[in-house]
């Protein structure tokens, strides 16, 4: 039996890969045929100023190399999702129905989660690449966007409570925590935190290594909890993760952007949420070890923010998030990103350690 769960976990991660990798060329050539990349490099922060570093550190590629990359990943794991499905319903015998992990129990919130959120990010991708060479077109608000994940953390946190009844959060070596009716508000909360983290996606490779990484590591979790089809949507969710790195390693062939990282991120919490007393485990708190480098990503932002407020102006990092901080201290795009990897790896170590004590 664990060999067959085995092979129902790593058989659909392949299968996304591979479908990924295929779709790849067409979704590829529409985006450089039509020129899907911002028509003016640059951006501004969150106080509207010019970021004069990061514009000259990546001014080039903002203006040749598509966005959208993302929807390898979302558009991978539903094909693979409805594969393992059709071939259960027009084959049924014991191996297809075994592989189809479409379960109103476990996939059902956190597939909706990844395709609402993606669809989400693709507006905003769409309203960017829209901008002119004299204007740089800053997608959807801050505040809608925000509004947007607010709307849909609500709909997982009601569907947590009220249709499977969670309301605690685990604690190692405690009785779980019942915060009643402030689940709903606690998972919203969560679930903004992680949406911050979208911030890590600017260098080529980085937020699809350490995503991949990440799920990877939540469907061991899931594996370890018995929640077979929620270990194997994450590992899907990995496997396609991995086609898109595959085409994003320096030099990137098209940027994740937001269709890709939204997705992923809001996924994330959910995932995090169904691996924890749902899954008598600790997956939220694993966050705090597993999506480390999301949350310390933010962490750099808000206190570049502050200090620029508080100190007159001066910064604490010559740029802010963190990983463009490094690129500006002279360390290589890729050194960035593959210390980021390893520390995720690590980190993931301890999370599942967290996620799976007593």
């Amino acid at each position: 039996m664990v060999t067959a769960d085995i092979i129902k976990i790593l058989f659909p991660a392949a299968i996304a890969f591979f479908v990924g990798i295929a779709i790849t060329p067409a979704l590829s050539g529409w985006l450089y045929r039509n020129k899907i990349w911002k028509k003016k490099s640059g951006k501004v922060d969150l106080s509207g100023n010019a970021t004069p570093l990061f514009n000259a550190l990546h001014k080039e590629k903002d203006t040749n190399t598509p966005r959208m990359g993302g929807v390898i990943i979302w558009g991978s794991v539903l094909l693979t999702v409805v594969i393992v499905w059709i071939l259960s319903l027009f084959f049924p015998n014991e191996l297809t129905g075994k592989l189809n992990f479409l379960s109103r129990s476990q996939t059902w919130l956190p597939l909706f989660t990844l395709i609402a959120a993606s669809l989400l990010g693709l507006v905003d991708d769409w309203l960017q690449v829209r901008g002119s060479e004299d204007h740089v077109s800053g997608g959807l608000s801050l505040k809608k966007r925000m509004f947007v994940v607010l709307l849909i953390s609500f709909v997982g946190a009601w569907w947590f409570y009220y249709k499977l009844g969670i309301s605690s959060v685990g604690i190692p070596f405690m009785e779980a925590i019942d915060l009643g009716v402030l689940f709903i508000p606690f998972f919203m909360i969560v679930t903004l935190g992680l949406f911050s983290g979208a911030v890590i996606d600017g260098i080529d490779g980085l937020a699809g290594g350490v995503m991949a990484i990440i799920f990877a590591s939540y469907a061991g979790i899931a594996f370890f909890q018995h929640q077979i089809d929620l270990a194997a949507f994450s590992a899907t969710v990995a496997g396609g993760t991995l086609a898109f790195l595959w085409f994003n390693i320096p030099p990137a062939r098209f940027y994740m952007s937001e269709t890709g990282i939204l997705g992923l991120i809001l996924t994330l919490s959910v995932v995090a949420f169904m691996t924890d007393t749902l899954g008598e485990g600790h997956g939220v708190l694993a966050l705090a070890f597993i999506a480390a480098p999301l949350w310390i990503t933010t962490l750099s932002v808000i206190i570049q923010v502050l200090s620029k407020k508080l100190r007159g102006g001066k910064k604490v990092f010559l740029i802010a998030p963190l990983h463009h901080h490094f690129e500006a201290m002279g360390w290589p795009a890729y050194k960035v990103t593959m210390r980021y990897w390893v520390i995720t790896m690590v980190l993931s170590l301890l999370g599942l350690i967290v996620a799976l004590l007593g």
